[in-house]
């Protein structure tokens, strides 16, 4: 590329700068992402660079001009913050300017320059410095929706120097207003969930078990209940054994193929099979000296308990085995050992007699 000896003089001082340019985005990429893991801020991507020389030569034949030093250039650091949700654009936002210097009158937010009409490339530009000084850099914050935008605009040339036909720019202009609506789609949608959970939580504490499906996030709510440690006390009784803490997690799948709808369906289960439950666990322990015991004891002598009562055999029982530990040779022998153990027990006497 030409450059005119201005140009150059910036150029040389860039190449003087590299090496501070170079902790500074590393030492501003530090500071975001640990502020970002204390405050619980997900995103799915941090992206950090120092502007290479050719990009810099590339600007500098276009604008050199404008700028009086190097210092003038305020993107030869940039970071990039794509978040999932609109709404955690916001949230970096509000984390960044409590960790670094905004200079507001540089900053750009590219969501409010857009007519009512338009739609098209939206980001959040902060043009900041750290706390202890130093050059300034660039900090975009976008939703991954927007970051894609940005890359189909970059790699299609819809801004580049061919003018693209009208009816070209009308399917770009239809095609950014349905992402921004999807991106307003999910912050909404999420809105909805996140008070969901909570409207679940509360029925859960109130014991409004009925009123909540069963689910994977109502399942470890139900969970926080402890509603298995009565069992589990019982049986680690037998043997005086200790308790050891597991994911109980696997056991929804068991459940719902029980049929089992609501909260309500399964503390019914509980309260139904709970004594069975411990006479079966009685038949497996009193003939050994196994002094310790998974959490998981009480819930799966429960579901073991509840195939017998319904008439389920060998293959129901496995496939228990199966769903919670992943298919092994042992789930068949452990079907067939508790089928043997669970012959004489009274509820099993009880079912034959109404046979």
């Amino acid at each position: 590329m030409n450059l005119d000896s201005h140009c150059e003089m910036l150029m040389q001082q860039y190449r003087e700068l590299r090496p501070t340019l170079d902790r500074l985005s590393q030492e501003a990429y530090d500071q975001l992402c640990q502020a970002l893991h204390e405050q619980g801020i997900y995103v799915t991507a941090i992206e950090h660079r120092v502007k290479s020389e050719k990009s810099l030569a590339g600007k500098l034949e276009l604008k050199g001009a404008k700028y009086k030093t190097i210092n003038d250039i305020t993107d030869l650091v940039g970071i990039r913050v794509v978040t999932f949700y609109v709404d955690d654009v916001e949230k970096v936002a509000a984390i960044s300017q409590n960790i670094f210097d905004v200079d507001w009158e540089k900053s750009v937010d590219k969501r409010k320059q857009l007519e009512l009409n338009q739609f098209g490339y939206s980001s959040l530009h902060f043009i900041c410095r750290l706390k202890t000084g130093g050059p300034r850099f660039e900090l975009q914050m976008r939703t991954a929706l927007q970051h894609v935008w940005s890359n189909l605009v970059h790699d299609t040339g819809y801004k580049g120097e061919v003018k693209i036909p009208r009816e070209y720019l009308r399917q770009f202009s239809r095609l950014a207003g349905l992402m921004e609506l999807a991106d307003d789609e999910f912050n909404r949608l999420r809105l909805v969930l996140t008070d969901y959970r909570r409207q679940t939580q509360a029925l859960v504490k109130s014991g409004r078990l009925d009123e909540v499906p069963l689910s994977t996030g109502s399942f470890r709510n139900f969970l926080e209940l402890r509603p298995f440690d009565r069992l589990n006390g019982r049986i680690a009784a037998i043997n005086q054994a200790e308790i050891y803490p597991v994911s109980l997690m696997p056991f929804l799948p068991v459940l719902e193929s029980f049929g089992l709808e609501t909260l309500g369906d399964v503390q019914h289960f509980i309260d139904t099979n709970s004594d069975d439950a411990h006479q079966l666990a009685i038949s497996q322990l009193a003939v050994t000296d196994l002094d310790i015991l998974s959490s998981s004891a009480a819930l799966l002598n429960l579901c073991l308990v509840h195939v017998l009562k319904h008439g389920g055999g060998h293959d129901e029982l496995k496939a228990i085995y199966d769903t919670v530990n992943g298919e092994t040779d042992a789930s068949g022998l452990l079907a067939d050992m508790i089928l043997e153990q669970a012959a004489t027990l009274p509820f099993m006497q009880k079912k034959k007699t109404k046979l």
